[in-house]
């Protein structure tokens, strides 16, 4: 958990303090979660600290490699949400957030942490390659049969678990299942980090914030962020495609499973489709 007693970021308006009522676009929306974490380094400071289980005085530096201009309209409906960063220039973190289950995260997730391993210029030894961590905030269960609150997978001997090596690392963290979180979560304070993202209400956000300066930190970015039209905008655009894909992944599965039903209906009555 953030510890520190000065808040670092550019921002310096308090009237967040004063909110009140609905939230009008949260942290649970990729856009925004990628907006406050991109221009507030101190809460994403916070956030990394809690979720790879760091000191936050080891944090030293912080670089996001695909900044994007707040309010500038995604011109590409498939632009991809994740902040891209480098920690003290030593280990390469993906970070996201994921409302929609599209059935492909598992897929989806190691594409793109292998992408980020190859991180050295040609020449260089293998040795010098940078650990990659990619991590997910899902609003959904990955795996039905193996619910889990915060899980981290790597690649492992599959007959006795040995280590290949710690340079990958997927880490999953699943909103709706707090219930399971381990004491570590807890004491980390990945728990209170999740119950940053969902709250409906600033009376509820100040609640959960407040005795961690970084959190205090990140609602004040979300405050400012609600405030900016354009903002906004490009948040509640993105939430209307999300939905517009969600439905469209619904009615495609609903024509599959018919069409499967068709087909084995004249299958049963010795007609070849």
């Amino acid at each position: 958990m953030c510890q520190e007693s000065k808040i670092i970021n550019e921002f310096t308006g308090k009237d967040y303090l004063n909110a009140t009522g609905q939230v009008e676009v949260g942290m649970t929306n990729d856009y925004m979660f990628r907006i406050v974490f991109q221009q507030n380094k101190f809460a994403l400071k916070g956030l990394l600290s809690s979720v790879l289980h760091l000191k936050p005085n080891s944090i030293t530096d912080i670089e996001i490699k695909n900044v994007v201009q707040p309010g500038v309209s995604i011109a590409d409906k498939e632009y991809r949400m994740d902040i891209l960063l480098t920690l003290n220039n030593g280990i390469v973190i993906n970070i996201e957030m994921q409302l929609n289950n599209y059935g492909n995260w598992q897929f989806r997730s190691v594409a793109y942490i292998c992408r980020e391993y190859d991180n050295i210029n040609r020449g260089e030894d293998y040795k010098n390659v940078l650990p990659v961590y990619h991590i997910g905030f899902l609003n959904f269960t990955l795996f039905e049969d193996h619910p889990e609150f915060c899980a981290a997978y790597q690649l492992r001997n599959a007959k006795d678990n040995y280590l290949y090596t710690d340079r990958l690392n997927l880490i999953v963290i699943e909103l709706s299942h707090e219930e399971l979180a381990t004491q570590d979560d807890i004491d980390y304070g990945i728990t209170e980090w999740v119950r940053l993202f969902k709250p409906k209400t600033w009376e509820e956000l100040k609640m959960v914030a407040q005795n961690n300066e970084c959190m205090s930190s990140a609602i004040e970015s979300l405050y400012l962020s609600n405030t900016d039209e354009n903002i906004r905008k490009v948040a509640r655009d993105r939430e209307d495609f999300l939905r517009y894909q969600a439905k469209r992944e619904e009615t495609i599965k609903e024509l599959t499973d018919e069409n499967a039903r068709l087909r084995k209906l004249l299958e049963d009555n010795g007609i070849k489709p």
